[in-house]
């Protein structure tokens, strides 16, 4: 069974950095998609990257680009969001999920579409606020 636990949520001021992490075990498949996603009070779940596990592919939301990274450590089973520049509105609880690759010719790519993810993981708040 496929468990996902977050971590490395806070309280940052605008302008300051946190890094979450996504500790995954479980996985029968190399085959693995990792996603990350954030819902804010009364909003609406958004993407806002991910990382193919087998290739290191990416995929942002415009709205982070440039200011998140993700990245993997598959020794370790890990996905790590680096979240630089935060903004008020980037506060949210944030979730990550597992999912399945996507093979294409340049390689296993993820998607930043909810519906290709079906393990997700209990949530971390993060609050920029100063």
């Amino acid at each position: 069974q496929v468990q996902l636990v977050e971590s490395g949520g806070g309280l940052v001021q605008p302008g300051g950095s946190l890094r979450l992490s996504c500790a995954a075990s479980g996985f029968t498949s190399r085959n693995v998609a990792i996603g990350w996603f954030r819902q804010a009070p009364g909003k609406e779940r958004e993407a806002v990257s991910c990382i193919s596990m087998p290739d290191g592919i990416t995929a942002y939301t415009d709205s982070v680009k440039g200011r998140f990274a993700i990245s993997r450590d598959n020794a370790k089973n890990t996905v790590n969001l680096q979240l630089n520049n935060l903004k008020p509105e980037d506060t949210a609880v944030y979730y990550c999920a597992a999912g399945k690759a996507t093979y294409l010719e340049r390689g296993y790519v993820c998607y930043t579409y909810a519906t290709e993810y079906n393990t997700w993981g209990q949530g971390t708040q993060v609050t920029v606020s100063s």
